[in-house]
C-alpha cells in the first residue's frame, strides 16, 4: 500500500492532467501561444516545474509536453493510483 501523502501527490498530479486536457481539447498551437488565458491555465497545473523559470519558459516546449506526453503521463499515474 502506498503511503497517503504519495497517493496524495498522485492523485493531484492526475487532476493536473486532467485539468490540461480540458483545458486544451480542440485547440491548436497557435490557440495556446495567443490566448496568454490558456497559457496561464496550462503553466499553472505545470507550475511545480516551471515556477522558477517562467522567464525562459517557451511555448513550443509546453505544448509538445501537452501533445506529446500528457496522456502516457496520465495513464502511468492512473496505473499508480489503481495498485494496492
Amino acid at each position: 500500500m502506498k503511503q497517503p501523502e504519495v497517493r496524495k501527490h498522485l492523485f493531484d498530479m492526475a487532476e493536473a492532467c486532467a485539468l490540461i486536457e480540458r483545458f486544451t481539447a480542440g485547440k491548436t498551437f497557435e490557440d495556446y501561444e495567443g490566448d496568454p488565458l490558456l497559457r496561464s491555465g496550462v503553466e499553472r497545473q505545470f507550475r511545480n516545474r516551471l515556477i522558477h523559470g517562467y522567464a525562459s519558459v517557451a511555448n513550443e516546449v509546453v505544448w509538445g509536453v501537452v501533445e506529446g506526453n500528457l496522456a502516457v503521463l496520465r495513464r502511468e499515474i492512473q496505473a499508480l493510483l489503481d495498485e494496492p
